[in-house]
């Protein structure tokens, strides 16, 4: 197993790892920076928005549906022009998304959150089918959006309560029956972020504050834990030629440089490699 940088840009708050199958490119969000960033063959990309962005899903090899703090956007990456798909909390300006990833249903997930962590200001959305519903609501900082390889189940978290949460889905990726708790973090003081799911159906989870990303299997028992030279670790997404690559977002917001003045790797993107492997992310229908 190796841990190394695959970029070495520093994120404010780095967030919303996604890779893309068909371009095979990682693309990930600085959220305080308002910024979508990348890299391909031609070096570093980067694109800026007059709004807060948080997340997105592909369409198709020059599309992303990206998430605002006012909707879900159709987003041109060579023209750079946008296009409403759908409205999210446009009236609320006290909030903006967060998480988010796409279901293997070809709907998309997204989170929101109060800009200052305000209690149990936020929710969970899911577009599918040219509209955009509200699924759970009195989230105070919604993560872990991921969901199980066999499509039976999805999973979330409100980071504040260190509990990961586990829902049943009907046949068309609707939340059904009661909503379970799958791993309670309290004891060991961790802060569940981002996640992802790999092809054997374990959750990859990166713990915000604790400078790791930690795997379960389907029954919550820990199998892995993997130490990241940054401590604001957020959003992992496997990728890669084989998928084998889990690529792993952070954020410097708020810290320290080291103590003997050297450069730290707080807000840069990594990528880990012999953890096993992911599958593609599901593509967004419009």
């Amino acid at each position: 197993m190796t841990v190394q940088v695959h970029d070495a840009r520093v994120c404010t708050l780095g967030e919303g790892a996604l890779w893309h199958p068909q371009r095979r490119q990682l693309f990930w969000f600085d959220i305080l920076e308002n910024a979508l960033l990348s890299r391909d063959e031609t070096g570093l990309r980067h694109w800026l928005f007059d709004e807060t962005v948080s997340a997105a899903g592909w369409v198709d090899d020059r599309t992303l549906l990206v998430a605002s703090a006012t909707g879900l956007w159709q987003f041109d990456l060579r023209t750079q022009q946008r296009r409403l798909i759908a409205p999210l909390e446009q009236d609320r300006t006290e909030t903006r998304p967060n998480d988010g990833r796409a279901d293997p249903w070809g709907g998309f997930w997204i989170s929101t959150m109060g800009r200052d962590a305000q209690y149990e200001a936020g929710a969970i959305y899911r577009y599918f089918k040219g509209s955009l519903r509200r699924l759970f609501g009195q989230i105070t900082i919604p993560n872990t959006i991921c969901f199980a390889p066999d499509k039976s189940c999805a999973y979330f978290t409100d980071t504040a309560t260190q509990k990961v949460m586990r829902t049943q889905l009907d046949s068309d990726g609707w939340p059904q029956g009661e909503i379970s708790v799958f791993l309670d973090l309290t004891q060991d003081g961790l802060n569940p972020d981002g996640a992802q799911m790999d092809a054997a159906g374990r959750i990859w989870i990166a713990m915000w504050g604790a400078g790791k990303v930690m795997c379960f299997n389907a029954q919550g028992q820990l199998e892995r834990s993997i130490s990241l030279p940054a401590q604001n670790v957020t959003c992992p997404a496997f990728g890669g030629d084989n998928m084998d690559t889990l690529f792993v977002t952070s954020s410097a917001n708020g810290l320290p440089e080291a103590s003997d003045g050297k450069a730290t790797q707080h807000g840069m993107t990594f990528a880990i490699n012999g953890v096993g492997a992911g599958l593609p992310e599901p593509q967004v229908i419009l």
